[in-house]
C-alpha cells in the first residue's frame, strides 16, 4: 500500500513538472522552404439603408505561398503568392461567382483575379508574427489593370480602388496578422495570457487588441485562443469610398482558436469569427445632397489551414 501511495505522488509530481515547463512559441522557418496557407472566409453584412434592410454575404477562397528567402536574427523575408482566389457574392440583385480559374476573357473581374496569381511580392515578417514590410503589390496591382485598357478609365479608378483595399499591402498586413501576429515575446506556460495590438485594414481603419493564451499542448502543436475586441480608428474622419466621403463608427469582438506548430511555429489551422457593428456615415455630397447614415452589422467567419 505505501508504495502504491509513492508511486501515486512521483505521478503527480510528474505531472505538474510537465503541466509548469515554460516554452518558446515564435516562428522558426527554414531558409529556402515553402510553407503554404489554404483560406476560406465567409462574411454576412447586414445594412439598413433609409429603412430598406440590405443583406449581403461572400464567400472568399485563397490558396497561398510563402517562400522563405532570407533569415535574420529577428527577422524573415519571403517571395509570397497567390496560388488560386475565388469570391462568391449573394447580393439583393443577384449572385455572381468570380475565380482565378476561369478561362473566359468576358469575365473581366474572374480574369483580374487570374491575373494575380502566381506573382510573388515581398513580405518581411518578424519572428513573432508581426509583419514589417509589405512591397510590390501595389504595382502587381497597377501591372494586372494595365492589360485591361477596354475598361473605361472612371470604371477601372473604381476597380483599382477596390482591389488595393482587399489585396493592397496595407489590407494584406491587417488581414494576415490577424492569425500571424499571437506569439508571445516571453517563456509561457499552460495557461499563460499576453496581448497583442494590431491595425486592421481592410476598407477602414480599425485598432484591435487582442488577450491570447496559450490553452494546450499536444501532439499537434500549440493550441493558442484568442478573445479581441474591435473599434474602428479616426471615427470623424471622412475618406472617399467609390467617390464619396464616407466614415466609419463601428465596434466589435473576435474570437480566435489557432494551433501551431510545435518545431516551426507556422499556423496548422485557424478558425476565426468576428462580430462588427455601428454606422456608416455618407457626407453630403452632389450624389447624395441630404447625406446618409447606414446601421451595419457584418459577421464573418475564417478559416484558415496550411495544406
Amino acid at each position: 500500500m505505501k508504495r502504491k501511495i509513492i508511486y501515486t505522488i512521483l505521478a503527480l509530481l510528474c505531472l505538474q513538472s510537465v503541466h509548469g515547463q515554460s516554452v518558446e512559441i515564435k516562428l522558426n522557418l527554414e531558409l529556402g522552404k515553402v510553407y503554404t496557407q489554404n483560406s476560406y472566409s465567409k462574411a454576412s453584412i447586414s445594412q439598413d439603408v433609409n429603412g430598406q434592410k440590405v443583406n449581403i454575404e461572400m464567400i472568399m477562397k485563397g490558396k497561398m505561398s510563402y517562400l522563405v528567402k532570407a533569415v535574420t536574427e529577428k527577422d524573415y523575408l519571403m517571395d509570397v503568392e497567390y496560388n488560386s482566389l475565388s469570391m462568391t457574392m449573394q447580393m439583393p440583385q443577384g449572385s455572381a461567382t468570380f475565380s482565378s480559374e476561369k478561362k473566359d476573357k468576358n469575365d473581366i473581374f474572374s480574369t483580374l483575379l487570374g491575373e494575380m496569381v502566381n506573382k510573388p511580392f515581398k513580405v518581411t515578417m518578424t519572428k513573432s508574427g508581426e509583419i514589417t514590410e509589405v512591397k510590390n503589390i501595389s504595382n502587381l496591382i497597377e501591372d494586372v489593370l494595365s492589360h485591361f485598357s477596354q475598361i473605361p478609365e472612371s470604371q477601372l479608378a473604381q476597380i483599382k480602388e477596390q482591389f488595393l483595399k482587399s489585396f493592397g499591402e496595407d489590407a494584406f498586413k491587417g488581414s494576415m496578422e490577424t492569425i500571424t501576429a499571437i506569439y508571445p515575446k516571453k517563456l509561457v506556460e499552460t495557461g499563460d495570457s499576453w496581448e497583442i495590438k494590431t491595425k486592421l485594414e481592410t476598407g477602414m481603419s480599425a485598432n484591435m487588441i487582442s488577450t491570447y493564451t496559450l490553452t494546450e499542448s499536444n501532439a499537434n502543436g500549440y493550441v493558442i485562443k484568442g478573445n479581441s475586441s474591435i473599434e474602428t480608428a479616426n471615427k470623424d474622419a471622412y475618406l472617399p469610398i467609390n467617390g464619396m466621403p464616407t466614415r466609419y463608427d463601428l465596434t466589435g469582438v473576435m474570437k480566435s482558436e489557432i494551433t501551431v506548430d510545435k518545431t516551426s511555429g507556422w499556423v496548422i489551422e485557424a478558425k476565426i469569427n468576428q462580430e462588427i457593428q455601428g454606422d456608416v456615415y455618407i457626407k453630403k455630397n452632389p450624389k447624395l445632397p441630404d447625406g446618409l447614415k447606414v446601421p451595419m452589422v457584418m459577421k464573418n467567419t475564417l478559416v484558415y489551414k496550411n495544406q
